[in-house]
């Protein structure tokens, strides 16, 4: 399975922010937000990624990541031109893609759980022959895209902001697909507000009776780092678990390590170039 970031939104959200700085470039309490996205794929096991960005910020994105070597990974990048939605990203990163499988996650998303690998694993799994998307639970899902499923996971219906909603669980910014979403994405009209929208990706699978729901634990957390207060949230909710846990969100050295794709010399030369950061220290103590 390939693994897609999509990154190239403009951020109006947080202007005036985001003016001088791409929005998966602002930090979310001691890491880049890109980070976040980026470790979901890699606790899935997926080292082959592209990260779909907007014009001019090449260099940028590029002095962070590389070409991931340093993790064990291979990044790539392609610039979308013109926002056209999230589905879009299938069509942009069709060559990428090739004839394989495809998780793609937004680029404000932040996940986390105890039990977040098995779960991704799941999901790669059940994504073979069809798509999986997660179920979160939420008290008011009335401002995003519901999941009706039953009690084995197979989707019921797919309502995007519905006025009275029939399920109580949304869809947060993860997907995974087999190799149709491409056929798929390139079959879609564009919205009523000219994007090619992934909820009109999620009801052809559902009407190709090939959509899977993970209904996600009650402890799993999910921050989308969008909106000022959002991102503000998020940064917190990030060092309190930090904090309380002692163990790292999102560190990719850490991730890679524990999967044997770089070594102990490599986690500590990685540290060494961290100082004495808090950070630096926690890979050393690793």
């Amino acid at each position: 399975m390939k693994g897609i970031i999509l990154a190239a939104g403009k951020g109006s959200r947080l202007y005036p922010m985001t003016r001088p700085v791409c929005k998966p470039l602002l930090p979310v309490y001691d890491k880049p937000m890109i980070y976040y996205p980026l470790a979901v794929l890699m606790q899935a096991d997926i080292r082959d990624i592209l990260i779909i960005i907007p014009p001019g910020e090449e260099g940028p994105f590029y002095r962070l990541l590389g070409n991931g070597a340093q993790w064990g990974i291979n990044i790539s990048y392609v610039v979308q031109d013109v926002p056209r939605g999230i589905a879009d990203a299938f069509l942009v990163g069709e060559h990428f893609i090739g004839k394989d499988s495809v998780c793609l996650v937004l680029g404000d998303n932040i996940f986390h759980s105890l039990d977040l690998d098995r779960v991704l694993k799941r999901a790669v799994r059940e994504a073979d022959g069809g798509a999986t998307v997660f179920g979160y639970y939420v008290e008011d899902p009335r401002a995003f895209g519901v999941v009706e499923f039953d009690d084995d996971g197979n989707a019921l219906s797919i309502e995007e902001k519905p006025r009275f909603p029939k399920s109580q669980y949304i869809i947060p910014g993860v997907y995974f697909y087999d190799n149709q979403v491409i056929e798929i994405a390139r079959s879609l009209k564009p919205s009523a507000r000219g994007e090619l929208e992934i909820t009109d990706v999620n009801l052809e699978y559902l009407r190709r009776d090939k959509l899977r729901v993970i209904r996600l634990d009650r402890d799993f957390t999910w921050l989308d780092a969008g909106t000022a207060d959002n991102l503000l949230y998020a940064g917190q909710a990030v060092k309190q678990v930090q904090d309380h846990t002692g163990r790292y969100i999102a560190c990719l050295e850490e991730i890679a390590f524990l999967r044997g794709y770089i070594d102990v010399e490599e986690l500590h030369r990685l540290a060494g170039r961290l100082g004495q950061t808090l950070y630096g220290q926690y890979l050393m103590c690793l």
